[in-house]
């Protein structure tokens, strides 16, 4: 089955500490074997251990899609050779360095937090190789937070407007769910990873609201 829960460190925040793209998942080394194996096999996908910018925040910390990956400080030189892996991987310096927050991505675009410079965001679209817009979720700039966008579909904080949800999908080129995670936790960006194929969720996620990230996503049993 393509879809299960987990925690990391007893926490159910996984968009804090995890990001995945159709190309691989980005873990920090803290995290178990068993862990590990089974992001592999959800995402189908190879899994990368490492830090960003010195923190087990990888999730908050980066941007990413198959095409790029970007930072807004310059990473060691550990850190870029695995995150390399993956693809390019580009410094965009911006005082919002948490880019994971701030930008919500797929293979088809990219949604920015309308408080990034207008030179950050040319410069996170070439990395990205997506074209770029500025938006809220729920009048929310942390994009990234408040949504998680596959090649498939977007899945939303359930206060977004129609408004905001049509510069979503508009940008994204996805359909847009509502959905809460982690038993009634709106913001689903820090709560929910997935890509094209699979969908993990944080322990207290409930059954009725897998099936509502099931639908966003379009990934069924």
């Amino acid at each position: 089955m393509p879809v299960s829960r987990a925690s990391i460190a007893g926490s159910p925040y996984l968009g804090v500490y995890l990001r995945t793209s159709d190309r691989g998942v980005i873990a920090p080394p803290s995290i178990s074997e068993a862990l590990g194996h089974e992001l592999e096999r959800l995402f189908g996908a190879s899994l990368i251990r490492t830090t960003v910018l010195d923190s087990e925040l990888v999730g908050s910390l980066l941007a990413l899609n198959s095409h790029g990956a970007v930072v807004a400080e310059e990473p060691s030189a550990l850190e870029r050779a695995q995150l390399r892996a993956l693809g390019p991987l580009h410094v965009v310096p911006t005082v919002q360095n948490a880019l994971g927050n701030n930008v919500l991505a797929n293979d088809h675009g990219a949604v920015l937090h309308p408080a990034l410079p207008e030179t950050v965001g040319v410069r996170i679209g070439e990395a990205l190789g997506v074209p770029v817009v500025r938006g809220t979720v729920a009048g929310l700039g942390t994009v990234g937070m408040a949504a998680v966008a596959t090649n498939k579909g977007v899945v939303v904080h359930p206060r977004t407007t129609e408004a905001e949800a049509t510069v979503l999908s508009q940008a994204l080129a996805v359909p847009v769910h509502r959905s809460t995670a982690n038993f009634g936790v709106p913001i689903v960006g820090a709560c929910v990873l997935a890509n094209s194929r699979g969908l993990l969720a944080g322990t207290p996620t409930t059954p009725v609201e897998f099936v509502h990230l099931q639908e966003g996503f379009q990934i069924l049993d």
